[in-house]
C-alpha cells in the first residue's frame, strides 16, 4: 500500500505543480485588501471569535501515542502524528470561505487566517504566510527531493510542506492537510 501511495504522489505531482503556476497566474492574492503583510499576520486575533476555544500561547505540550489516538480521529493522527498526506480534494476547507482562524486540530493552536488563504488549485487547503512563531519547519526527503516539511510548535503535529510556488506578497504556499486543522469562523 505505501508503494503504491508513493508511486501515486510521485505521478500527480507534475499535475499538482502545472495546476498551482495556473493559480499563481490568475491574480492577486485573495483576501490580501491591499493590507501590509505584516499587518496580516500581526492582526490574526481580530478574526477570532470572542471566546473561541483556542490557545493562545504556542508552550509546548507532551502527550503519550495513546492520548493522542484517544484525542484524534483516525485521519487525524495519520496526518499529524505519523505525517501522513490526505487525498487532494477531500477536506471541506478548500472551500472555507469565510472571515475567521484556522487552529491545529490537535491542540487548537491558532495558525492561519482566513486573511492568509488562497486557491492554489491543488487541492489542500493553502496560504501565503502564517502566524509568526506558531510553525516550525524541518527538511523533508519522504519523496526522495527534499521538501520543507512544517509542524504545529505547540503539539509538534504534522501540518503538510512549504513550497516556493505560491502567490505574492511571499512567493510561499503552506499547503495543509485540511484534516490537521480546524475552522472557527468571526462572529
Amino acid at each position: 500500500m505505501k508503494r503504491r501511495t508513493f508511486l501515486m504522489g510521485v505521478a500527480v505531482t507534475p499535475l499538482v505543480m502545472g495546476m498551482a503556476a495556473q493559480a499563481r497566474s490568475a491574480g492577486p492574492v485573495a483576501g490580501g485588501g491591499g493590507k501590509a503583510l505584516d499587518e496580516i499576520r500581526q492582526n490574526w486575533k481580530s478574526l477570532l471569535a470572542k471566546g473561541a476555544d483556542v490557545a493562545l500561547f504556542p508552550e509546548p505540550i507532551k502527550k503519550s501515542k495513546e492520548e493522542w489516538k484517544n484525542l484524534l480521529t483516525d485521519a487525524q493522527y495519520r496526518v499529524l502524528r505519523e505525517e501522513g498526506t490526505e487525498r487532494p480534494l477531500s477536506s471541506p476547507l478548500n472551500d472555507e470561505k469565510r472571515p475567521g482562524v484556522f487552529v491545529c486540530a490537535g491542540c487548537s493552536l491558532p495558525l492561519f487566517t482566513s486573511q492568509m488563504k488562497f486557491d492554489s488549485g491543488t487541492g489542500w487547503p493553502s496560504f501565503f504566510t502564517t502566524i509568526p512563531g506558531h510553525l516550525g519547519t524541518k527538511r523533508d526527503f519522504l519523496l526522495f527531493l527534499p521538501r520543507i516539511e512544517y509542524h504545529c510548535v505547540r503539539c509538534g503535529g504534522h501540518h503538510g510542506h512549504v513550497f516556493d510556488d505560491g502567490p505574492p506578497p511571499t512567493g510561499e504556499r503552506w499547503c495543509s492537510n485540511g484534516v490537521a486543522l480546524r475552522f472557527i469562523p468571526a462572529e
